[in-house]
């Protein structure tokens, strides 16, 4: 364009609050800011509505809203051409000086209004009405209150560009690796036009980069010319994510200007070869994140370049190198800052449902019209940004496959600078890859073929983060190529049977399609929303929801923990919940970066989810800010560009066993030493037990590499000892570290002389009542007013869960998140523990159950409780005691005989023993026969 005039600043404010659906306004009550919301500008009325399952909007307003702004316009060029701007808002009309000028109803790309011949130097009125309401689609993450919410306004760029005779339009560039030329395509609007002056300088790298200026002589119409950089032309990647500013210039017969355009472009080629990414011939390993454009200050995304590079920044320095946007996409400053910092991006279309063909039931045309639409319109805005490698047709997408198939193949016909797949997850349990795919994302091949760490109780069978005996030896490169292959399990699912399914946050019937049976992928495989571990809530964060979004189911959460008498735990019950999300985060990445046949993931998530029940499933909170649970530094050892682990079978060992691991790491830097050097060490506090090193030759195109193997002889100790084994690659920041705890030798029948009880029996009743010391380990199968034991932390969120599971007649989500332990306590002298689970608690959680202490005394508090969920926020006591008239009681109700076959069972089991038989037993609260009768049963 030649200029602009910028519409940014106070505009007129019509809400039509009672629906009236005016014609034309013909007064105006208020004034706003734009861009902007109504809702961040706290316009409308106030929503006292309190939502408990996600942010509540306190300036909600679901219609139309009208803007209005008086312009002022300079003279403008003779024969030139004019259009009106509007970025990132939702279903609009225009009018100028009265006159209707049309709609548009774009949810992801920009509205733009031709207003050609219609303007003239002088002032001019400029109405726009905005609805919220009445979409083609429901819109995904872009319209949910789970996400940005629905919000009215416009809060991108608003500007009138001002032309010549001839401009350019949907201008494309095709990178073209091997030529090292970009081919430049576009539409040559208007009249008079004689040639266009194509540059390029690069930027945002460590060398600069010039190419040759050229002119081309053109026609109206269209533009196809193939600019050549040069032979040293700068490539484009996540390490080096070199820039350049490709500018055209339309210039008339006479040689004045009529059109200036300058388009950010990357030299790179984003491809597929066997089951791995590539870019620019080279392997890459996808490390990404979900995103479902979630801004709690504003309830918008924003559209500015310097915010999208400190959020994507922020992402970075946590090692992520990929986003994939939930049934959204982002505004083209995400773009722009993703070109910057070399991170790979995949917008999805506002989908999440089910693509039907006109001879299915419930068929809208309309609606699968414009999401195609609005497939090309992404393609057509922000195609040309580097960053813009992959695209997804939707989340978790039922129906119809060869109709999916077809949109791929369009798309893939009018754009291939990208990467294409038929959605995220699609068919869940019997997905099929399609003709077109060029990568699958899901979480399972079928039943029992998965590859990701955990799954909701819906969605079992659970996974291994979730069911396994804690180790370090899983991957699911047999998950991805099975190495033989049996239907058995998937046979009942065949062509016209009905199953059940998780369909978005509620639960559906559908139809399953022909059977797929088994098969290998022969394309990259991306394991789709992994993690989900929760977190409790963190109540200190309420504050910092000072815009429009307000943070009252923090508030509910909160309120219904002081009511239990449990709100003096809150913290502990954050900080202790976090510790074990942070461990069942490094397992499941570790496997993922084990797993040689997987070409990556999607995490969910780096951020809190605020929506679907509130998920608070991050390492960082809803704004992006740490929840000081672990540094980007330590998250970096199991998630980066570099990871170095090791293989083994178990975290618990006995005096002198032989601790055996193997050492492997995953490297996907642009650069590699000839050789790696590893060096461990396994050290106590007491010095170092062992140490070695390895090396391993880095020739040909690797990404793993094996460094053999690791042993030492355990030391004889007399007491539990933690060890910890490091492991770091010389000269590199790429280091590692496990906790593994060495146990002493032990009494096979650790509670000998103890009076052990599996029921609170009369029996036991009467050596209280003599003032005897009793242990009470009631059997856990037995007890009803209590919560199964279960290690791994809640997955997603247990509201939205439990609903779902209920709905579908299926077993819900135990629901808590791991230990609060009181790790100082006597009893626990004998068991070196953390205040939060670890592993030497995984046999003992997984054999047991918490008993329900709701209705006890506020003070008496376990010694080991197990944390609830922010909807029940039961007390629930996994080891705790009292006085029952002279004597003391202990209780813990876990299946010992079980346990004592373990080295951790049996240690747990001796601490408990020891301590009973000392004069440290002397609990505190007074209990009797009846309470305890009413609470252990």
């Amino acid at each position: 364009m030649l200029t602009k005039i910028n519409l940014a600043g106070e505009w007129k404010l019509l809400i039509d609050e009672e629906h009236t659906g005016y014609t034309l306004p013909e007064s105006y009550n208020d004034v706003i800011d734009l861009p902007g919301t109504t809702s961040h500008a706290r316009k409308g009325p106030k929503n006292d509505n309190k939502l408990i399952g996600a942010l509540t909007d306190e300036y909600l307003f679901e219609g139309q809203v009208w803007y209005a702004k008086e312009v002022e316009i300079p003279e403008l060029p003779e024969g030139g051409n004019t259009l009106l701007y509007l970025e990132r808002t939702r279903m609009t009309k225009v009018w100028l000086d009265g006159e209707e000028l049309g709609s548009r109803n774009s949810l992801n790309t920009a509205h733009i209004y031709d207003l050609t011949g219609k303007l003239q130097a002088g002032r001019h009125t400029l109405t726009v009405r905005v609805d919220n309401t009445g979409y083609p689609t429901k819109g995904g993450h872009l319209t949910s209150p789970d996400t940005q919410t629905n919000w009215n306004g416009i809060t991108g760029r608003m500007e009138i560009q001002i032309y010549g005779a001839a401009y350019l339009s949907d201008i494309r560039l095709d990178p073209e690796l091997a030529e090292r030329s970009v081919m430049i395509s576009a539409a040559l609007n208007g009249t008079g036009a004689a040639s266009v002056t194509v540059s390029a300088e690069s930027f945002n790298g460590e060398t600069v980069h010039q190419a040759e200026e050229r002119s081309y002589a053109v026609i109206p119409g269209a533009l196809n010319v193939r600019y050549a950089l040069g032979e040293d032309a700068l490539l484009w990647s996540e390490a080096a994510p070199n820039l350049y500013k490709i500018r055209l210039t339309v210039k008339d017969a006479e040689g004045q200007e009529t059109d200036r355009q300058e388009v950010i472009f990357g030299l790179r080629e984003f491809g597929a070869a066997g089951d791995k990414f590539t870019i620019n011939g080279a392997k890459t390993f996808l490390r990404g994140k979900h995103d479902g454009l979630i801004f709690p200050l504003t309830g918008y995304a924003p559209t500015d370049v310097e915010e999208w590079v400190r959020i994507l920044g922020i992402s970075k320095a946590y090692g992520m190198n990929h986003y994939r946007f939930h049934t959204c996409c982002p505004p083209e400053a995400a773009f722009t800052a993703a070109d910057m910092l070399g991170i790979y991006m995949q917008p999805e279309l506002p989908f999440w449902g089910t693509i039907t063909t006109e001879a299915d039931e419930n068929h809208n045309q309309a609606e699968q019209d414009y999401l195609i639409s609005e497939g090309y319109a992404i393609l057509k805005a922000f195609g040309n940004h580097p960053s813009f490698v992959m695209m997804s047709l939707g989340n978790e997408l039922w129906g119809s496959r060869e109709k999916i198939d077809a949109i791929l193949k369009e798309y893939k016909e009018f754009d291939s600078r990208h990467l294409y797949t038929q959605g995220s997850n699609n068919h869940q349990f019997m997905p099929e890859i399609l003709e077109h795919d060029d990568f699958f994302s899901g979480v399972r091949f079928s039943r029992d073929r998965l590859f990701r760490g955990s799954y909701a109780m819906c969605d079992a069978p659970l996974g291994h983060v979730q069911t396994d005996l804690p180790g370090t030896m899983k991957d699911y490169d047999d998950q991805i190529v099975p190495p033989d292959f049996r239907n058995a399990s998937d046979a009942e699912l065949s062509s016209g049977a009905t199953i059940q399914i998780q369909y978005g946050t509620e639960a559906k019937t559908v139809q399953v399609g022909d059977g797929s049976g088994e098969w290998i992928p022969q394309i990259p495989v991306v394991s789709h929303e992994i993690g989900q571990y929760a977190t409790f809530p963190d109540f200190e964060e309420i504050v910092k929801y000072s815009g429009s979004l307000k943070a009252h189911n923090f508030e509910v959460f909160r309120e219904r923990l002081e009511s239990k008498g449990l709100g003096h735990l809150a913290k502990a019950y954050f900080e202790n919940s976090g510790q074990l999300a942070m461990d069942c985060y490094k397992e499941e990445l570790e496997a993922a970066f084990r797993s040689r046949r997987l070409a990556g993931f999607q995490l969910l998530d780096l951020q809190d989810f605020s929506g679907q029940g509130t998920a608070l499933v991050g390492v960082l909170d809803a704004f992006m800010d740490s929840k000081g649970l672990i540094t980007p530094e330590d998250w970096r050892t199991f998630c980066g560009d570099a990871v170095v682990m090791a293989r083994f079978p178990k975290f618990n060992y006995a005096s002198g066993e032989r601790f055996e691991a193997s050492a492997e790491l995953a490297w996907y830097r642009a650069e590699s030493p000839e050789f790696f050097h590893l060096h461990w060490a396994l050290k106590t506090e007491q010095g170092i037990l062992a140490e070695g090193a390895a090396k391993a030759g880095a020739s040909g195109e690797a990404n793993y590499f094996d460094f053999g193997a690791i042993t030492a002889l355990l030391p004889e100790v007399e007491v539990m000892r933690k060890a910890v084994l490091s492991l770091w690659i010389e000269g590199t920041d790429v280091r590692k570290t496990y906790d593994l705890w060495i146990y002493p030798q032990q009494n096979k029948d650790p509670l000998s002389g103890v009076r052990v009880f599996d029921e609170l029996s009369d029996d036991a009743l009467e050596l209280l009542r003599q003032g005897e010391n009793v242990l009470l380990m009631p059997k856990p199968e037995s007890l009803e007013n209590a919560i199964e034991g279960f290690y791994c932390t809640d997955f997603w969120c247990y509201p939205m869960f439990r609903s779902i599971s209920e709905s579908m007649n299926r077993p819900v989500p135990v629901g808590t998140m791991g230990l609060l332990i009181d790790n100082v306590h006597p009893v626990l002298r004998g068991f070196q523990s953390e205040t939060h689970s670890t592993y030497p608690w995984w046999n003992l959680v997984e054999n047991s159950k918490s008993i329900i202490m709701d209705d006890t005394a506020n003070d008496w508090s376990p010694i080991v409780q197990t944390i609830d969920n922010f909807e029940r926020n039961h007390k629930l006591g996994f080891l705790f005691e009292c006085r029952v008239g002279a004597g003391k009681l202990l209780v813990c109700p876990l299946d010992f005989r079980k346990v004592q076959d373990t080295l951790e069972g049996r240690q747990f089991l001796s601490s408990i023993a020891a301590y009973m038989a000392s004069d440290e037993f002397n609990p505190q609260h007074e209990s009797n026969g009846e309470e305890l009768r009413q609470l252990i049963h």
